[in-house]
């Protein structure tokens, strides 16, 4: 018999050290990988997938919703996400020992998109500054102990969330003179807002097709030390979803050229998966898996901004460089 599948030294039930070796059956045998797989309902990828699908969806339209009847809801609800994720953030850096200037960061973190709706770029960047100057000023009065780790963490932040996502509400800005709070003029979406749905659906192609493929075929690693799960297969399958999705919106609404929506598509996935890995690097230096467990099958609110925050502006810079064609 083998000598990992012998029978355990008798010993009390119940009690530490019954013999059993960590990962085996109630007969002392070591599970095999069939049996693990079995017993065990998220898949090698590492999400429960039906608990995912159902929030990735209930999300999707619910934002899409917003964004397309009712522009106002659609920003509120941006800053609602935004300061939850900031909240994860503060509670992760709390654990190891960092502190945030909450009370201005919080500030900022609901400035800024307002900012960039209702005033543009120029307001956008204000508040920014106008929120970093803010935490400075506020962690010096409280005393000069950790105050620089405090500070930079503080303006780090600002900078990461709410600044990055504010360039999905900036396409939103300017709609015949004036930014609507409640419907949309004349009951017609605007390109901008069209604009702001397209990311929204690649980057949810992203990490939809590249999850898909990557469980079923992913088998080289994209950076193992920091995103082990992350294939170069996946990224192959998110490559591809992105580009028929990018096409389809713009042959469907965007009315932009077929071969724009590969370009957008190509460039929405390098972010997304840019800011995957950067936020997967933050969860590495805080030595947590999820930033919380707030969405089932997702983890938190910033497991799922973390592809949109540098999508965004990647998005906006697209737009606006193509914006004659």
């Amino acid at each position: 018999m083998n000598p990992a599948e012998s029978a355990p030294a008798p010993a009390t039930p119940g009690q530490p050290g019954d013999g059993a070796a960590p990962g085996a059956g109630r007969n002392g045998r070591r599970k095999s990988p069939q049996a693990k797989a079995q017993s065990n309902p998220t898949p090698k990828a590492g999400r429960n997938l039906p608990a995912a699908v159902g929030v990735g969806l209930s999300m999707l339209v619910v934002v899409l919703g917003g964004l397309v009847l009712l522009p106002l809801g659609f920003v509120l609800l941006t800053t609602a996400f935004t300061v939850f994720g900031v909240w994860e953030i503060f509670r992760a850096l709390q654990g190891r020992g960092t502190t945030l200037p909450i009370v201005p960061v919080m500030t900022g973190t609901v400035a800024i998109p307002l900012a960039a709706y209702f005033g543009g770029q120029e307001s956008q960047l204000f508040a920014l500054l106008l929120s970093s100057a803010a935490v400075m000023l506020w962690r010096t009065i409280e005393g000069a102990a950790g105050a620089p780790r405090s500070i930079f963490a503080g303006v780090f932040t600002l900078a990461w969330v709410p600044f990055l996502i504010s360039f999905a509400l900036l396409p939103l800005h300017a709609v015949s003179g004036a930014t609507p709070v409640g419907f949309w003029p004349d009951g017609r979406v605007p390109e901008g807002a069209w604009q702001t749905a397209a990311m929204l659906l690649l980057v949810v192609s992203n990490d939809t097709f590249g999850y898909l493929v990557g469980s079923i075929f992913g088998k080289h690693p994209m950076a193992p030390k920091i995103s082990p799960k992350k294939s170069w297969e996946g990224f192959a399958g998110s490559v591809a979803g992105a580009a028929l999705i990018g096409v389809l919106a713009c042959l469907i609404f965007l009315d932009k050229p077929w071969w724009f929506g590969l370009v957008l598509a190509v460039a929405m996935v390098a972010a997304a998966t840019a800011g995957d890995l950067a936020e997967s690097m933050v969860k590495r230096e805080l030595r947590v898996k999820d930033m919380s467990s707030i969405l089932p099958g997702h983890g938190g609110v910033m497991d799922r901004l973390d592809s949109i925050v540098f999508a965004a502006p990647v998005s906006f810079v697209v737009f606006s460089l193509f914006s004659g064609v």
